[in-house]
C-alpha cells in the first residue's frame, strides 16, 4: 500500500514516506495561497480555483477568503453551500458535505490525528478518519468537528461547539464537548 492509500483508509501512514503525497500537498497550499489572494470580486476566478482544488463541488457555492485546507480532493461540498471567512479543513480523509450547509466563521473540520504513543508521533506517524455532514446543517461561528464525526440532516451546530461525537439528525447541539440539547 502508498503512503496515500494507507491514509485514504484511516491507517497510519507517514508524509515522509509519500512523495506523491508531499507533491499534492504543496499543490493545494499552493492554490489555497492563490485563492486567498484574489480580490473579493473576482468571483470566477475564485470558482474556478476551488473547481480546480476541491474534490466535488456542487453549481452553487461560496467559500469566503481566507479558506485552507490540506490536500483539497478530499473535500466534497453539495450544492448550495455557504462558508463563511477562515475556514479550515485538514482533509487527510474525506470531508463531505451535503446541500444547503451553512457554516460560520473561523470554523475548523480536522480529519487528521496523531498516535497517542509519543514513540510513534516522534517517528511522523499519522493518520485519519472522515467527516460527514447531512442536508441543511448549519454550523454556528467558531466551531470545530473532529476526526470520525457524522452530523445527520437538519441539525444545528452552536457557536463555539467542539464536536466529538456523531450528531443525529433534526438536533440542536452546543457545547464543549458539544451534546443535543433538543430535537428540532
Amino acid at each position: 500500500m502508498t503512503e496515500k492509500e494507507k491514509m485514504l483508509a484511516g491507517k497510519l501512514y507517514r508524509l515522509s514516506d509519500g512523495p506523491e503525497l508531499l507533491e499534492e500537498l504543496a499543490n493545494a497550499k499552493d492554490k489555497c495561497f492563490a485563492y486567498n489572494q484574489l480580490l473579493p470580486s473576482k468571483k470566477e476566478e475564485r470558482k474556478q480555483i476551488l473547481q480546480e482544488l476541491l474534490g466535488k463541488v456542487g453549481e452553487h457555492f461560496t467559500i469566503e477568503q481566507p479558506f485552507h485546507c490540506d490536500y483539497g480532493k478530499q473535500i466534497t461540498i453539495g450544492e448550495n453551500f455557504y462558508a463563511n471567512y477562515n475556514l479550515t479543513i485538514l482533509d487527510v480523509n474525506t470531508v463531505t458535505f451535503g446541500e444547503c450547509v451553512l457554516i460560520g466563521p473561523n470554523c475548523s473540520f480536522y480529519t487528521a490525528e496523531h498516535p497517542l504513543d509519543p514513540a510513534l508521533r516522534k517517528e511522523g506517524w499519522e493518520s485519519g478518519r472522515p467527516i460527514k455532514v447531512g442536508d441543511n446543517v448549519w454550523f454556528g461561528g467558531n466551531v470545530t468537528v473532529l476526526p470520525g464525526v457524522t452530523i445527520g440532516d437538519n441539525a444545528v451546530i452552536g457557536a463555539g461547539s467542539v464536536v466529538t461525537k456523531d450528531i443525529p439528525a433534526d438536533c440542536i447541539a452546543v457545547g464543549n464537548p458539544c451534546r443535543v440539547m433538543r430535537k428540532r
